[in-house]
């Protein structure tokens, strides 16, 4: 039974990680990339919907991103939502398409997006823990029902706490390296 924790525990990690990376990809790191703007959700005939799934988003150009809309009457709401999200930049449209020219990061706007990657690393690293406390308690459970040995549970217990420690290390790693593409000029 208690193996199913650890299972259980490699799926929920492996979440945390890969919610962790789609989160910092929506962060602007002074240059264009479509994800900037998955966070986005525009009022379409009464229904908030991702904007990705009503525009064409591409980036054609390193500091440039076009959104074209399937509905071409959605382009002033869709403009509008940008202009209310907080990504700080200012659309342009042509009637047809709407273009976001991403401006340089200044100095000071590095250091705030990088606390912004710090507080997610560390919102990923309390679920990791939160995790492992769960897949602890299961395999106490297993011991105080007598469904595993003493030193089955505490083989268990050190596989948790590697792979715990091993997405840690992980988390660590994807920060670092958001951290080290924001502060690139």
């Amino acid at each position: 039974m208690s193996s199913q924790a650890l299972s259980v525990l490699e799926t929920q990690i492996a979440k945390a990680l890969s919610y962790l990376q789609r989160e910092m990809q929506s962060v602007r790191a002074g240059r264009a990339n479509p994800m900037l703007l998955d966070r986005i959700r525009v009022n379409y005939y009464g229904t908030d919907t991702p904007l990705n799934q009503m525009a064409n988003i591409a980036a054609p150009e390193p500091r440039l991103l076009t959104v074209q809309p399937y509905d071409k009457s959605m382009i002033g709401p869709i403009e509008k939502a940008i202009q209310m999200s907080e990504l700080g930049i200012n659309p342009s449209n042509d009637g047809k398409m709407i273009r976001l020219v991403i401006p340089m990061l200044t100095e000071e706007n590095r250091r705030e997006l990088t606390k912004l990657i710090k507080k997610m690393g560390e919102e990923a690293k309390i679920a990791v823990r939160n995790d492992r406390r769960t897949a602890n308690d299961a395999i106490k459970k297993d011991l105080k029902d007598s469904t595993l040995r003493e030193d089955e549970a505490k083989r268990l217990e050190e596989d948790v706490q590697e792979k715990v420690d091993e997405a840690i290390k992980r988390i660590d790693a994807l920060v670092d390296e958001k951290i080290n593409e924001i502060m690139e000029v």
